[in-house]
């Protein structure tokens, strides 16, 4: 990737929607070999997609939780693709013990918050500890950068 595609891919993780003629002035290059590279980076599989970010706030959603869960490691992927299916579920990750799943949950209220706990983790076969950290206040949101 060249330094050019690195400040393409930052402008693009700042705003998604500007557009290739403004990459193009600010970078001082032409519209199209703007959308020349950001064709090669969706090709590459550099950027997969587009995408947008939404104050949970403002949809209602707002208790955000995230889960620390230990599970036996023969039940972990089966687990974790059962849970990652479940609305509440913004992001799930396998963690490197191979016997840990990392949980980004948002949900409306407390009380939606322990239902979801409920019906996916405490009476779920594997899952051998369950810890939850609610969110207090955002001091950096993620916004773009490389998909961890």
């Amino acid at each position: 990737m060249t330094d050019l595609d690195q400040k393409i891919l930052q402008i693009l993780i700042d705003d998604g929607r500007r557009s290739f003629a403004d990459i193009a002035r600010e970078l001082g290059i032409s519209r199209v070999h703007v959308r020349d590279r950001v064709q090669k980076l969706i090709t590459d599989g550099v950027i997969e997609k587009f995408t947008l970010i939404v104050n949970p706030e403002k949809i209602g959603s707002t208790v955000s939780a995230f889960f620390d869960v230990e599970v036996d490691p023969q039940g972990i992927e089966a687990v974790a693709e059962d849970i990652a299916r479940q609305p509440e579920v913004r992001s799930l990750y396998i963690m490197s013990d191979m016997s840990s799943l990392h949980i980004h949950t948002l949900t409306q209220d407390s009380k939606a918050l322990e239902d979801f706990a409920h019906r996916n983790l405490f009476s779920r076969k594997h899952i051998v500890k369950v810890n939850c950290k609610t969110l207090l206040s955002r001091i950096k949101n993620r916004r773009g950068g490389p998909r961890i």
